[in-house]
């Protein structure tokens, strides 16, 4: 299964009850993702742009987008990001796969139609 990196900022008012009420939040977020047939690897309290960090596995992104959505739809979080993440198999496979896909970036597109006649 996929693997996805969830970044999470509450609202200031959402902070405010939980500083008021602290609450472990890991089996209000365990319980959706696990109805949606994944996994929580890790949950981490953060600070800085994202105050929650969340590691999952998910079947797949329809799911994983599933999830953000309805985090999202909360009301509770002022942002919500969600990132595939790839192994490093994963990763190299994708290099080699665009060393040879044949894409030709825009600034060599340009020079080529810049270029005058011969």
């Amino acid at each position: 299964m996929p693997f996805f990196l969830i970044q999470a900022g509450y609202t200031p008012e959402a902070m405010a009850k939980l500083i008021a009420n602290p609450q472990d939040r890991f089996d209000s977020v365990r319980g959706p993702v696990e109805k949606l047939g994944g996994r929580v690897l890790n949950l981490y309290f953060a600070f800085g742009d994202y105050d929650v960090i969340l590691i999952t596995e998910m079947p797949e992104n329809v799911s994983a987008a599933a999830l953000s959505l309805a985090a999202a739809a909360g009301g509770s979080l002022r942002t919500c990001k969600t990132t595939p993440l790839m192994s490093n198999a994963e990763g190299l496979e994708a290099m080699r796969k665009a060393a040879t896909c044949g894409y030709k970036p825009v600034q060599a597109a340009t020079s080529a139609a810049a270029m005058p006649p011969r």
